[in-house]
């Protein structure tokens, strides 16, 4: 079992900046990706962006230079910084750590409005 914890949404302005977090415990040593992904009500929950177990990193087209996905190993948490942020990456945030299973967080609301 791997359990996820996201923290860092929140209300912030349009061209602002967030940096969201998840931290995972349980059995990490199986996880060979994750990920964040968002979802807005009436539409189907989609990918952001992606990092591996040996740091390679895949992206929304739609993010592509305003977001950044890292991780800490040392601390297992994964983080996305999200700069630039414009009313339209107004979401629930969710994390996802690809095991032998996805496991999912609860999610966290980003709300960018002036």
């Amino acid at each position: 079992q791997v359990q996820l914890v996201e923290s860092g949404g929140g209300l912030v302005q349009p061209g602002g900046s967030l940096r969201l977090s998840c931290a995972a415990s349980g059995s990490i040593f199986s996880i060979y990706r994750m990920g964040w992904y968002r979802q807005v009500p009436g539409k189907q929950r989609e990918l952001v962006a992606s990092i591996t177990r040996d740091g390679s990193t895949n992206y929304a087209d739609f993010v592509k230079g305003r977001f950044t996905i890292s991780r800490d190993n040392a601390k297992n948490t994964m983080y996305l910084q999200m700069n630039s942020l414009k009313p339209e990456d107004t979401a629930v945030y969710y994390c996802r750590a690809d095991a032998y299973r996805a496991y999912w967080g609860q999610g966290t609301q980003v709300t960018v409005s002036s």
